[in-house]
């Protein structure tokens, strides 16, 4: 998005009111000036907004607001604007949308709304407010028609860009835009056209990136770079409290191209993700080889912290143990509903198991980095982010610039799975940015990534299961133990549980007598949203469970969870919002149809089942297995997901199939360790992610048509991938994995 302008604002409203030719239409929020991203400047202009550009030749530029990070918003967001503006598609350029921000008596405005990746709630937000600035651009060219042929409006149609007569006579929109740019928009929200009209919404359509993609022709924020920039790389303690013992610079700063080297530290009482995730020393230069040079030419001696010695992943995980088999009082006590004592009395058998996951790292494909320079009264930022808004609060406290001087662009990211939502490596590029007086491009390693990141904590889970004398469960009693990803984010104590634990996760309101308790461990090792948390860790668990639940009573494991969810019917959830049981067993019947359910029994692989419902939205898996002596095939994996109104299946599809493979990778081989505080896996050789030929040739995925609102899709598909394969694991083994990774623990057992 490189554009040659240098306008002021003030400059640049001028220029703009004073131009016209095109109709440039937006959805304003609190009242604030919607600010055009350069890409749509183009010659000339018509009304002030962000969203939609259409110009006199009749093509479409529609503005992407929330981070591409894989998860296909690029395109979804686009379709959802040009579905009621009733563009022809194939004339349709999407630009990605920096961040939105104006000031307003001193304070940021969100110009754009929502601008957040990753989390499930992009397409839900769009559907609530995107699809009017695509009906505004539509009614204006409408009613520019409608002037000009003296036909009343509601006479007139739109349809793949053109404006369509009672006689048939056909408009283009380019010729009307000029027009359509002088008339005042109304002051109500628009109707929007009814479902029935949909001609892009539930169609399949590419990834309007995927061209450049595979090209290689993507740029990424590690690709921009100002010429004057210095190139940062970073020498970090191995402990996150740690600091900076000694240092010999003169090797370093001897290497030709070497500028400077210099410490950067955390800053006290500041959030983590928002400051350094440790000391550092930063060495920079006029290019990267300089850099790297330098810093292999560093002598450091790096001193831990107080705490460092305690910090070991193997006595958290026995403390974790120690603390679920006490009846020590839980740190909170999410849901308690029935009576559990009552409901052992009537006990005909109990079942119980405990299950054990590892701490994860992110492992994004693009390193963490960022290019930023900052002026007199401006910041100006390319950075891989899912949450440009965060970034900005990051920058703003550091520089102490005015909401509206801050820019940030956001190119295609290169995967972020949570990692991105924090900004440790946006104040980094800042704080050397403001020391040296000169643009920085801050660029990490691969394995810093694995060594200084903030991790899903490991977990585990104790299950106690009572069934009575109908093989009805009774009684669910869930103890967790976890390290929790708020702490120190400023959230209250009482709600640390809510990055580990969802209050309405199965089996909750399907037992009479259900307890769900979470047990806090105190961790020094830094800790953060991860895809798919909390669901991930808890869904492994809970569905593993209610299959050994199933072998206790020696039936099929598809009848124990029928007999659980029991008839269709609506539940109300003490969240907020509905679980609707038919549409869990609707896709659950989907994939256990699909995979032939019925020959479970006497099918020569293993099969196995799960599934789970996240805010709406309802997925299952069904998976075939084969244990070949110490190999493990995944024969077949089927998914099936109802996330309401789909609005792009091809994307849909692959965000499925996507984050299904995800899921299976991160159960199968990697674990983060650590003692003495230090991160023992150094790079992808001892963190291995599933090779091509650990996962699946394919992931069939079955999208259930219906008409409710979108709910999110980007990690819906991650929790019930690894339960289903390792319930599939002990019908084709006899062994039952408990704990993760999957690969070492099924070879220790066989």
């Amino acid at each position: 998005m490189s554009t040659g302008l240098q306008f002021s604002r003030r400059r640049f409203l001028q220029v703009l009111a004073g131009t016209a030719g095109a109709l440039v239409v937006g959805v304003g929020y609190a009242d604030a000036e919607v600010p055009i991203p350069p890409a749509m400047l183009g010659d000339d202009f018509g009304r002030l907004g962000a969203y939609v550009r259409i110009d006199r030749d009749g093509n479409v530029l529609i503005g992407a607001r929330d981070p591409d990070t894989g998860t296909g918003t690029a395109t979804a967001l686009p379709r959802i604007i040009a579905e009621e503006l009733d563009a022809d598609w194939t004339r349709v350029t999407v630009v990605p949308l920096g961040l939105g921000v104006e000031a307003k008596n001193g304070k940021p405005v969100w110009t754009y709304g929502h601008q957040r990746s990753g989390t499930g709630d992009s397409i839900p937000a769009a559907w609530a407010d995107l699809r009017q600035a695509g009906a505004l651009a539509r009614w204006l060219i409408t009613q520019a028609a409608a002037r000009r042929l003296g036909i009343a409006a509601d006479r007139l149609r739109c349809e793949a860009g053109m404006v369509v007569t009672p006689d048939g006579r056909r408009f283009p929109y380019g010729s009307l835009v000029e027009a359509a740019g002088k008339i005042d928009p109304p002051n109500a929200p628009l109707p929007l056209k009814p479902p029935q009209r949909y001609t892009l919404i539930g169609r399949p359509a590419g990834d309007v990136d995927a061209r450049n993609i595979v090209t290689g022709q993507t740029r990424y924020a590690l690709d921009a770079h100002y010429a004057d920039a210095l190139v940062a790389v970073l020498a970090q303690c191995p402990w996150p409290d740690g600091s900076l013992a000694s240092i010999e610079t003169a090797p370093a700063l001897a290497i030709k191209g070497v500028v400077k080297v210099m410490p950067i530290n955390p800053e006290t009482d500041v959030a983590p993700g928002e400051t350094a995730i440790a000391p550092a020393v930063a060495v920079l230069a006029e290019n990267t080889w300089a850099a790297l040079r330098g810093l292999a030419e560093l002598k450091l001696e790096w001193k831990p912290g107080a705490h460092s010695a305690e910090q070991d992943s193997g006595k958290l995980e026995a403390q974790a143990l120690a603390l679920l088999d006490t009846d020590s009082a839980p740190t909170t006590r999410i849901r308690d509903e029935g009576d559990l004592k009552a409901a052992s009395r009537k006990a005909a058998r109990r079942v119980e198991a405990t299950y054990v996951q590892p701490w994860l790292a992110h492992a994004t494909p693009e390193p963490m980095n960022c290019l930023v320079r900052l002026d007199k009264d401006q910041a100006t930022l390319v950075v891989p982010t899912q949450a440009p808004k965060q970034a900005w609060s990051v920058v703003q406290r550091l520089t102490g610039l005015a909401p509206d001087r801050i820019a940030i662009e956001v190119p295609r990211v290169g995967g972020g799975y949570g990692r991105r939502l924090d900004h440790d490596y946006v104040a980094e590029a800042v704080m050397l940015a403001k020391a040296v007086d000169k643009p920085v491009r801050l660029m990490w390693t691969r394995e810093q990534g694995l060594t200084h990141d903030y991790y899903r904590s490991g977990t585990v889970h104790k299950i106690k299961a009572i069934i009575g004398r109908k093989r009805t469960l009774i009684g669910w009693d869930q103890r967790m133990a976890s390290a929790s990803a708020l702490t120190g984010r400023g959230v209250a104590a009482d709600r640390l549980w809510t990055s580990e634990v969802a209050a309405d996760q199965l089996p909750a309101g399907l037992v009479p007598a259900y307890r769900n308790d979470w047990y806090s461990l105190a961790s020094g090792m830094p800790r953060g949203p991860f895809r798919g948390e909390p669901h991930v860790t808890n869904a492994f668990a809970v569905e593993s469970f209610i299959d050994e639940i199933a072998h206790t009573l020696r039936e099929n494991p598809l009848d124990t969870r029928l007999r659980l969810l029991g008839k269709p019917r609506q539940l109300a959830l003490p969240g907020g919002g509905m679980l609707d049981v038919g549409r869990l067993l609707n896709v659950l019947k989907l994939v256990t149809d699909r995979i032939e359910w019925k020959n479970w029994l006497h099918n020569v692989n293993g099969m196995g089942v799960a599934c789970w419902h996240i805010d709406g939205a309802y997925v299952a898996h069904a998976i075939e297995a084969a244990v070949h002596g110490e190999k493990l095939e995944i024969v077949r994996v089927v998914c099936a997901v109802d996330v309401g109104r789909v609005i792009n299946p091809l994307g849909l599809q692959g965000q499925v199939a996507g984050a299904t493979l995800d899921a299976l990778s991160n159960a199968l081989n990697p674990a983060i360790t650590f003692r003495n505080g230090q991160v023992q896996q150094q790079g992808f050789k001892d963190y291995p992610l599933a090779s091509m030929a650990q996962l699946p040739n394919d992931v069939e995925v079955i999208l259930v048509p219906n008409d409710r609102a979108p709910t999110g899709a980007s990690f819906l598909a991650m929790p019930t991938a690894a339960p289903a394969l390792a319930n599939a694991v002990f019908r084709a083994s006899a062994v039952r994995v408990r704990r993760l990774p999957m690969m070492k623990e099924l070879l220790r057992l066989l």
